[in-house]
């Protein structure tokens, strides 16, 4: 995917942007350059996001923290699904103007970053469809202010970034932003009205065929379960015969669905039901978060782990977001499901093999260049590494949906 010259110049690090609807609508890829004095090779860049991002596939925003480098791209030819944020004072500078033009004319969406400490040009401004505003900076939760001459008009529509919990979202979206920028997973877990906590029917069914696989029980037994709960098996033989799978015949029984996934993979895609069992349309972020966090997860064990080792660093992260889906302590969820003990030092004592590896995922979230350099040394892993890891990872979420 991407060259070894520029893998040892970037840091790589990716959120999510969420329309008013709940849906992820594109993901946003933040460059960090490692040191002012490289050269990063924007073809090198653009290629690795079209591994990734192929120009009939998703929508990727490219947040590049390097000046150079995002000259050089405001002057290639990225393919029309790649987006390119701008900082405000770029925009300013007369010299990017035939760029920005060129950009837009070709389709590319243009997104102005940051505030204007001057006036934007006034016959740019039809060029770009979004202005990103950070929560913590935007001006219009103190409106009765005033409107500063400098701020982009509003047909621009906002993009607001920074948004850490469903409840910013939440206000965000009653404002009549467009779209928000982040990982609204920070909320605390709060149990859901009406009573004891507990998890549906549809759920639990879920649970149970787990426990089943778990136990290894036969694909008689297993069969038996599919075949009472008709949603269930009808997600199990639509994962099997998608694109992700990469299977060249289509199966079309359940018996043969199970002898295909074998046990292991059988129990991984269970694992991510789970999480997607009974979502509420704010929840779709977290479903997006925690595959990623999985497949992620997956990627940073690597050869250092076992097969067995990589499907339960899987598992970890998918369920690393189980409690904000829920509404239910991860204890007490963590005790009616089959979880192997590496998954559960991890996710309930922060202790264990898989832990480190679960930060390392978090500070890539975080969009946090120290934290992502100290938790993949504390890894012994390059800053190389770490990129092709995410880059595979994003790829196969793409393919899962």
């Amino acid at each position: 995917m991407l060259d070894t010259q520029i893998l040892g110049q970037v840091a790589l690090s990716y959120s999510s942007f969420i329309d008013a609807q709940r849906n992820v609508t594109a993901t946003r890829l933040t460059v960090f350059a490692l040191r002012p004095d490289s050269q990063p090779d924007a073809a090198q860049l653009l290629h690795a996001v079209g591994g990734v991002w192929p120009a009939k596939g998703g929508r990727v925003s490219l947040n590049v923290l390097s000046e150079s480098l995002l000259r050089d791209l405001l002057q290639a030819e990225p393919t029309p699904n790649v987006m390119l944020e701008v900082p405000a004072f770029m925009i300013e500078d007369p010299d990017n103007a035939q760029a920005i033009r060129t950009l837009h004319a070709k389709g590319n969406t243009l997104l102005v970053k940051g505030r204007p400490v001057h006036e934007l040009p006034r016959e740019l401004l039809p060029c770009f469809r979004y202005s990103i505003v950070d929560l913590a900076h935007d001006r219009r939760l103190g409106e009765a202010t005033g409107r500063p001459a400098s701020a982009p008009p509003r047909q621009i529509e906002t993009v607001q970034s920074g948004v850490r919990s469903l409840a910013d979202m939440e206000a965000c979206f009653a404002r009549g932003v467009a779209a928000v920028l982040g990982w609204p997973i920070d909320d605390p877990v709060v149990p859901k009205a009406g009573g004891k906590a507990g998890l549906s029917a549809d759920v639990q069914g879920i649970v149970d065929l787990m426990r089943k696989v778990d136990a290894e029980e036969s694909i008689e037994k297993i069969e038996v379960v599919l075949k009472r709960d008709p949603s269930l098996a009808f997600r199990l033989m639509r994962y099997i015969n998608s694109p992700a799978f990469g299977l060249r015949v289509e199966i079309s029984s359940f018996r043969h669905a199970v002898m295909m996934l074998g046990y292991k993979r059988l129990k991984r895609w269970l694992a991510l039901l789970l999480t997607s069992a009974g979502q509420e349309p704010n929840h779709r972020p977290l479903l997006f978060c925690s595959l990623r966090r999985g497949l992620l997860m997956e990627e940073l064990i690597g050869g250092t782990g076992d097969e067995e080792m990589k499907g339960e660093a899987f598992i970890c992260g998918v369920f690393s977001l189980l409690d904000r889906m829920f509404g239910v302590p991860l204890q007490e969820l963590l005790a009616n499901l089959p979880v192997p003990d590496r998954v559960r030092q991890a996710l309930l004592e922060q202790t264990g093999i898989l832990h480190p590896v679960l930060e390392l995922v978090k500070a890539i979230e975080s969009e946090s260049l120290f934290d992502i350099r100290s938790a993949a040394e504390g890894l012994l892993l390059s800053l190389s590494e770490v990129n092709r890891a995410q880059l595979r990872a994003l790829a196969a979420a793409g393919e899962i949906g």
